[in-house]
């Protein structure tokens, strides 16, 4: 199924986490890919489709190549992608959790992201909703939605 949206990969990041803030605004410099807020409705919808709930986690989809990259996974492919040495991809990926849990508690942010970590294959579900993600995905950071 080929992408019609403006983006071929999309990050879905936590927009509360100040390193995934942060890895949203470096991706804008590529213009083939989006970034979206895991709160967002389409944020939510894709990961349902894909793993069957919605786990709380650095995601990058890229359409082109069917796969879904997710935690240590998602952070070793925006590395490569944002053209970072390969040293600074091995220590980024290798420490994501580390890394995560340790801006998260100087934010003081609280939780941690869920252990989701590798490649995965884009599922027929999720990729029927990818359209709808990347039209969610404005290239612009994402100030989560607060609770009501």
């Amino acid at each position: 199924m080929e992408a019609t949206g403006a983006y071929d990969g999309v990050l879905i990041y936590d927009g509360e986490c100040p390193l995934c803030s942060a890895a949203a605004t470096a991706l804008r410099r590529l213009r083939t890919a989006g970034s979206v807020s895991w709160y967002d409705d389409a944020a939510q919808a894709f990961l349902a489709a894909q793993f069957g709930e919605t786990p709380f986690a650095l995601v990058f989809v890229d359409h082109e190549t069917e796969a879904v990259y997710a935690g240590r996974a998602a952070a070793s492919e925006l590395c490569d992608r944002a053209g970072l040495p390969v040293l600074v991809r091995d220590i980024v990926g290798e420490n994501y959790e580390a890394i995560a849990d340790g801006i998260r508690s100087v934010a003081g942010l609280d939780g941690s992201p869920d252990p989701y970590h590798g490649v995965y294959p884009l599922a027929d579900d999720a990729a029927e909703r990818f359209d709808a993600l990347a039209d969610a995905a404005d290239g612009t950071v994402h100030v989560p939605r607060t609770e009501q």
